[in-house]
């Protein structure tokens, strides 16, 4: 019984592979290499049937509630409707053009700077003649006309302007220092619209083209 238990124990124990074939060996690691793989395989399913089945921490993070494949699938779809209503570009506002016709350049800045404040663009003209070609080339929806001007005075200015054929014809102010009522009737009769006596500041020039209804 000794030497048994020495031989089992001591140093001259046997291993399970002494006495074994080259072949033997290797048989036996591949059976011992599949029965390990298969336990650890076993403990695998086994703890994930447990995770299934125990519930979640309240403080547990909520899964996805899409996968990548369908996060693709909502996002196209939701271009497939934003694109079943195209984007349409809101219409430019109509731009409205005063045209000031007036030899001082004082004046004409004083006129664009009111023109400006109720939404027209001022396009300036010194006399007559610049203001006619101006009118010919993109007829205004505004005119503030001086009477007194070189080359062409405001009276034949008017009188030219209403006979040029046009859909759109447009409101005409005499703005001028002739205060007489023959002076006004004349203008009018010449085709403005109506009349403002200088010196005017900006509320009474603003008043008149409200009351036209070209504030």
């Amino acid at each position: 019984m000794q030497n048994l238990i020495k031989r089992h124990t001591g140093p001259n124990r046997r291993t399970p592979m002494e006495g074994k074939t080259l072949a033997e060996k290797l048989a036996q690691n591949e059976a011992m290499l599949a029965a390990a793989a298969e336990e650890d395989a076993a403990r695998a399913a086994a703890a994930s049937a447990c995770a299934a089945a125990a519930p979640l921490p309240s403080d547990a993070p909520a899964a996805a509630s899409a996968e990548p494949d369908d996060t693709a699938a909502i996002v196209a779809a939701a271009k497939a409707m934003r694109d079943r209503y195209p984007v349409r570009e809101a219409p430019a506002a109509a731009t409205r053009t005063c045209l000031i016709v007036d030899d001082s350049r004082v004046i004409r800045k004083v006129a664009a700077k009111i023109a400006t404040s109720l939404g027209y663009v001022p396009v300036e003209a010194q006399d007559g003649h610049e203001a006619l070609a101006r009118c010919k080339q993109s007829m205004p929806d505004l005119v503030l006309t001086d009477w007194n001007m070189p080359e062409m005075d405001g009276i034949e200015f008017v009188t030219k302007l209403r006979a040029i054929p046009t859909p759109k014809e447009p409101v005409v102010v005499f703005c001028t220092s002739n205060g007489g009522a023959k002076d006004i009737h004349d203008g009018i009769a010449a085709g403005a619209d109506d009349y403002i006596v200088k010196p005017f500041d900006e509320a009474a020039l603003r008043a008149k083209l409200e009351k036209l209804g070209r504030g």
